[in-house]
C-alpha cells in the first residue's frame, strides 16, 4: 500500500482521528463535550469509509485500519491523563486535513468540515468549566471587532515606525556628512519610501484578507446550497459546544438553515468567525492611514534641516525627536497598564539607542570616505 497516494493519506488520517475523538469521548467528563467529541468521530468515520470506496473504485484494495505506534501512544496517553494531551495533536490534524484536502479534486465540502472541526476544538480548548469563555464568545458573536482600541494601537505603532526609522536614517547620514542639504534629502526620500511601502504593505494585507473572506464566503454559499444538512449538523456541533441541549441546538441550527436570507450571514459568523459587514475593512483606507501616520512620525526628525544645518540641526532634531519618543511611549501605556514614565523613558532610551548607533557608523563611514 503505498502511503503517499493522497486518498491512501487520507484514509490512514481519518482513521487515526476518528479513534483519537472516539477515545476523547470516552474519557470526557462533561457529557457535552463528549457528545461532540463522539459525532465528530463519526463523521471522521464517514470520511475515511469515503476514502475507501473512492480508493476500490481505482482498483486500490485498502487494508483494515490498524493503528500507528503514534496513534497507539496517544491512545493510551488520553485514557491515562485525559483529553488535554490528545487535543493538540488533533487541532494540528485538522488544519493539516484542511489543508491537504484542498490539493485533491472534489474534497471541498470534507475540508470545510475539517475546518469546522479545527475551529470547535478551539472552542473547546478555551472552555472553562463547559463553558466558553468570554473573548472566544465574542469573538464568535461578532462583538470582538470593534475598531477603537485597535485603530488607536495601529496610530500610535504607525506614528512610531515612521519616528524610529527615521531618526535612524537622519542620524547615520548626519554621522557622514553634516551637510543640511544633503541630510534633508536623505531624510524626505526615507519618509516617501517608508511610508509608500508602509501603505502598500497595508492595502496588500487587507485586500488579500478582503478577498480571502469573500472566497470562504462564495463556498460556504455554495455548501448551504448543496449541502444543507451537512452544515446544520456542523451549526449544530457549535452550538452544543456552546453549551446547548443537543435537541435545541439541532432545532436552532435547523430554523437558521430554513431561512436562505439569514443562512449565509449566522454561518460565516458561527462556523467562519467573518462579520461579513466588514470583511477586513477597507483597503484604501488602511493604505492612506498608514502613509499618513507614518509621514507624521518620520516628519518631526526631519524637520530642522529644514531652517537649520550641521550640529545645531541634528541637536534640535534629537529634542523633538526624543519628545515624539515620550509621547508616543506615554500613548502605548493605554494599552498595557504600564506607567506613562516607564513607557515614555523605555520608548526614548531604545529610538535614541537606534539612533546613536546609526550616527556613530555613519560617522566612520564618513571619516573612511573623506580620510
Amino acid at each position: 500500500m503505498n502511503s503517499k497516494d493522497p486518498m491512501i493519506t487520507a484514509y490512514l488520517e481519518e482513521c487515526s482521528s476518528a479513534l483519537l475523538y472516539q477515545t476523547m469521548a470516552e474519557v470526557e467528563a462533561d457529557p457535552r463535550i463528549a457528545e461532540v467529541y463522539k459525532r465528530i468521530s463519526q463523521t471522521e468515520t464517514e470520511h475515511a469509509a469515503h476514502w475507501k470506496k473512492q480508493a476500490a473504485d481505482k482498483g486500490i484494495m485498502l487494508e483494515d485500519y490498524k493503528p500507528d505506534w503514534r496513534t497507539r501512544m496517544l491512545v493510551k496517553l488520553g485514557k491515562r491523563f485525559g483529553t488535554g494531551i490528545i487535543l493538540p495533536v488533533l487541532q494540528g490534524m485538522e488544519q493539516t486535513g484542511a489543508s491537504d484536502y484542498s490539493k485533491i479534486p472534489g474534497a471541498t465540502s470534507m475540508q470545510a468540515q475539517e475546518q469546522s472541526h479545527g475551529r470547535l476544538l478551539d472552542l473547546i480548548t478555551g472552555s472553562v468549566k463547559g463553558g466558553m469563555s468570554g473573548g472566544i464568545l465574542m469573538q464568535l458573536e461578532g462583538r470582538h471587532r470593534s475598531t477603537g482600541g485597535n485603530a488607536l494601537r495601529a496610530a500610535v505603532l504607525g506614528a512610531n515606525d515612521g519616528l524610529v526609522s527615521n531618526l535612524s536614517l537622519v542620524m547615520g547620514v548626519a554621522g557622514a556628512t553634516l551637510a543640511g542639504q544633503g541630510v534633508l534629502i536623505a531624510g524626505v526620500a526615507g519618509l516617501l519610501a517608508g511610508a509608500i511601502s508602509m501603505a502598500l504593505g497595508e492595502w496588500l494585507s487587507v485586500q488579500s484578507s478582503r478577498e480571502l473572506y469573500q472566497h470562504q464566503l462564495d463556498t460556504e454559499a455554495e455548501e448551504i446550497q448543496t449541502s444543507p444538512e451537512e452544515e446544520a449538523e456542523e451549526l449544530a456541533l457549535i452550538y452544543e459546544a456552546r453549551g446547548l441541549e443537543k435537541k435545541v441546538a439541532r432545532e436552532l441550527a435547523e430554523k437558521v438553515l430554513a431561512n436562505q436570507e439569514t443562512a449565509l450571514d449566522t454561518l460565516a459568523r458561527e462556523e467562519l468567525g467573518i462579520n461579513p459587514e466588514e470583511l477586513g475593512g477597507s483597503a484604501w483606507e488602511a493604505a492612506i492611514t498608514s502613509f499618513v501616520l507614518f509621514a507624521l512620525g518620520a516628519i518631526i526628525p526631519v524637520a530642522p534641516f529644514i531652517f537649520s544645518t550641521g550640529m545645531t540641526a541634528v541637536f534640535i532634531s534629537i529634542g523633538l525627536s526624543t519628545l515624539g519618543l515620550f509621547a508616543l511611549g506615554a500613548a502605548i501605556t493605554l494599552f498595557t497598564g504600564r506607567t506613562v514614565w516607564y513607557s515614555g523613558m523605555r520608548m526614548v532610551i531604545f529610538g535614541l539607542l537606534a539612533a546613536a548607533v546609526t550616527f556613530g557608523i555613519g560617522r566612520l563611514i564618513g571619516v573612511s570616505i573623506g580620510g
